[in-house]
């Protein structure tokens, strides 16, 4: 089966979904408005289309373009990853049958203003199969007018076999000079959305009740900058640590490194990729009320679940898994089945591959 896939080279899960495709022998052809920083997967055919478009007649260009790409290859299907602009440039190509993975935002945030809420209408309509990894989001997109039929819940998944217990996370903690301190671990992107001053405002008041603990705040982004001076204010440079960008074969052993893994996020879509792979790890975690993250981790049982934006709070379970190593222990036991079972990367893919077959085989291939 030939599969065209319209998302982002530089999205970790659009790299993770290409290459377990391509193993299985599916013939990619990846288009991406992102260049591609790494050679491609055998089987995967690449495309680069243009920068994101800043206008109407730039959408429109890129389209036509996507459009020839599709005449030529002819795939089975054509799967976009996202709704907003990868969405809505895929949408006005016209191919049939058209599959769109929703992230989070992209249809969370559609109704704040009426030109997104249309947009964002216009594509949903255009897609034949729409997949989510959250029933809030499929709650959304019916909101939207979409027929509750033609949405599908598929998680990302993790992968169990690569995120696991007892993996060496002694080149983290030698990096850092932890030693035996209690590690306080995120792995979000900081960006506001993410809220990790929440964490950096949390620590002075961990350090007064676990003065040996230590912070490990992985990932880049626009607030980078502005959380190093925040912490510099606070007084616990010495004690949070910023380890930047870390790739995916590294971040096992960052969580391995870890007694507690934190995740302040103001929203999410379903259970976030890195608090799923902190629990597969076997950590306890503990996370905001946001999202469908009361529905994974649950509270007191496999972790805790603080508000959003709330420092004290936070400092107090983080204080209370620091004393209580037995708690920690338990609650991530308690986790990792939860990801085996029903956040499991190799099950979730299987239900795509089922999903490919039956839309590629329910519809005639339409290129307009």
């Amino acid at each position: 089966m030939k599969i065209a896939i319209l998302a982002g080279a530089d999205s970790i899960h659009s790299w993770r979904w290409v290459e377990y495709l391509a193993r299985r022998g599916y013939a990619i052809h990846w288009i991406s408005l992102v260049p591609f920083a790494a050679p491609s997967p055998v089987n995967v055919r690449t495309y680069e289309v243009g920068a994101y478009p800043k206008s109407i007649v730039a959408v429109l260009r890129i389209a036509l373009r996507i459009r020839q790409i599709l005449r030529e290859a002819r795939p089975h299907l054509f799967h976009i990853h996202s709704f907003g602009t990868y969405g809505l440039i895929g949408a006005l190509t016209g191919f049939h049958p058209l599959v769109i993975t929703a992230w989070g935002s992209d249809i969370l945030l559609a109704p704040s203003s009426p030109l997104k809420r249309w947009l964002t209408k216009f594509a949903l309509r255009c897609a034949d199969t729409i997949t989510c990894d959250a029933y809030h989001m499929r709650d959304t997109m019916v909101n939207l007018g979409t027929d509750a039929t033609k949405i599908e819940v598929v998680y990302f998944g993790t992968d169990t076999l690569k995120f696991r217990p007892c993996l060496d996370g002694a080149q983290v903690q030698k990096r850092f000079e932890i030693g035996d301190s209690s590690v306080i671990l995120s792995t979000r992107r900081l960006e506001p959305v993410y809220d990790v001053v929440s964490l950096v405002r949390a620590f002075p008041l961990v350090l007064q009740k676990v003065p040996e603990a230590r912070c490990v705040i992985v990932g880049d982004g626009s607030e980078r900058q502005g959380l190093m001076a925040l912490a510099e204010e606070l007084g616990v440079a010495g004690r949070v640590h910023f380890a930047g960008s870390v790739s995916g074969d590294d971040m096992p052993h960052y969580l391995a490194a870890a007694d507690i893994y934190v995740s302040t996020s103001l929203s999410d879509a379903g259970l976030a990729a890195s608090t799923a792979e902190a629990m597969a790890c076997g950590l306890p975690v503990i996370v905001t009320d946001s999202g469908e993250n009361r529905s994974w981790a649950e509270d007191s049982v496999g972790g805790f679940v603080v508000p959003v934006q709330n420092p004290e709070v936070l400092a107090d379970k983080i204080i209370y898994l620091a004393r209580y190593p037995d708690t920690r222990k338990r609650f991530g036991a308690y986790n990792r089945p939860i990801i085996e079972e029903c956040n499991n990367y190799y099950v979730e893919m299987q239900k795509i591959e089922r999903l490919y077959e039956r839309v590629a085989h329910g519809f005639e291939v339409v290129t307009c």
